[in-house]
């Protein structure tokens, strides 16, 4: 099963590709000409057109994109005269464990709220719970970041709402995960500045998130609990926390699991807004500067790395899934 959905994969890469390829040149304007100043002669032009290859036509363009996107090589950037895939390198590390980190976050309140949802039912508490889920759902990431740029940052200023680190701290990170890293080399300090700066913008990402798994498993503990052996487990003596841990829950997890490997994609594309508002160096960031520039290699690259995180993380769902489920096997 593995294999072919690997194999499925290489099809969607495909599609990716021509569909940013395709887009990015249609749309108006000139990357060569935004990158040249006012005094740039038309040998100039010529000699940057021949470098980057838009000398050449579409097809050739396209075929020369294949091979260096192959080959792991993405081209250099326009505006900052790099390798596309050391931009992305330095970039993506700080992206993936703001999505991680929001991801957790969003696991143990969805995942908490559920349970107490199902473990009140019938009460007031249960329809507090679907009150505060559907209320947060409806409010996008990049709002609830907003928010708390206003009010946790500028009016009640308890939280930083720029940046990585205090400005008073220096880390010269080797790999870009600065968390992980920090910890490893004994940088306490620098990790509890980097875990403050990046707690109100992975909470931004994780409220919608954490909503809808919150609903989901809570819809599917409910049908869980209505099924025979449940009502078996109750008749050998479990405790209702025991009934909820060790039979419903297991049983239950399939629909919030698959919810949560499809909207993790979403919050990984979510990122591009957050990381802009808090001024976080990540890939977001990076890719709007891109789109603003029209530096096409670096957007190409860019997104191609999320398309790749994104099917990984879907396999990964889809093979975790017939893990924990044995009829999803066959």
């Amino acid at each position: 099963m593995a294999l072919k959905r690997l194999l499925w994969a290489v099809p969607t890469l495909f599609g990716v590709l021509v569909v940013v390829f395709v887009l990015l040149r249609v749309t108006p304007g000139d990357p060569i000409a935004m990158m040249i100043g006012p005094g740039a002669t038309p040998e100039d032009i010529r000699s940057l057109r021949a470098l980057y290859g838009f000398d050449r036509s579409l097809p050739e363009q396209f075929v020369l994109y294949l091979g260096q996107a192959a080959s792991g090589h993405f081209g250099n950037s326009i505006t900052l005269k790099r390798d596309v895939l050391d931009i992305v390198r330095e970039h993506l590390p700080l992206t993936i464990e703001l999505s991680l980190m929001a991801l957790v976050i969003a696991v143990l309140l969805g995942g908490g709220a559920a349970l107490a949802a199902v473990s009140w039912r019938g009460g007031p508490a249960e329809r507090g719970i679907d009150l505060v889920a559907g209320f947060v759902t409806a409010i996008p990431d990049f709002l609830w970041g907003l928010a708390g740029i206003l009010f946790l940052g500028v009016l009640l200023p308890i939280v930083p709402v720029f940046g990585l680190l205090d400005s008073q701290l220096s880390f010269d990170s080797v790999s870009g995960f600065v968390l992980f890293e920090s910890l490893l080399r004994g940088r306490f300090d620098v990790f509890a500045s980097a875990l403050y700066h990046l707690a109100w913008p992975a909470l931004s990402l994780a409220l919608p998130l954490a909503a809808m798994i919150a609903r989901v498993l809570k819809a599917s503990l409910l049908e869980v609990l209505s099924q025979d052996y449940i009502l078996i487990a109750q008749v050998k003596g479990f405790s209702p926390w025991q009934v909820l841990w060790r039979e419903a829950l297991r049983n239950a997890t399939g629909p919030a699991l698959t919810l949560t490997g499809v909207q993790f994609t979403f919050l990984i594309g979510g990122t591009v807004l957050i990381e802009r508002l808090f001024g976080l160096p990540g890939l977001g960031s990076t890719a709007i500067d891109a789109v603003i520039n029209r530096d096409l290699p670096l957007i190409q690259g860019i997104v191609l790395t999320f398309a790749v995180l994104f099917i990984a993380v879907n396999l990964a769902v889809d093979l975790l899934n017939a893990r924990l489920n044995p009829r999803l096997r066959t």
